[in-house]
């Protein structure tokens, strides 16, 4: 799930490096924390939310495929 998220927004952002993904993992459940550069804060959001909704999307598709699920906040 990590290598995901962080392929997608990595690729996205005009500041990749600042990108950080936390990880924890409890029995069936992934949480997943994204920080990134406040310039790029926008950019995963993207216009009217629809850049983070695909992204949620994405990650949802992996986990149904994983049979497991997830929670993912973006932190500022």
């Amino acid at each position: 799930m990590k290598d995901l998220l962080e392929f997608l927004t990595k690729s996205i952002v005009d500041y990749p490096k600042d990108i950080v993904i936390e990880e924890k993992e409890e029995a069936d459940l992934t949480n997943l924390t994204l920080q990134a550069n406040p310039e790029d804060i926008k950019i995963i959001i993207g216009k009217k939310g629809k850049t983070i909704k695909a992204i949620r999307e994405l990650l949802k598709i992996r986990a149904i495929k994983e049979k497991k699920r997830f929670s993912f906040n973006l932190d500022q």
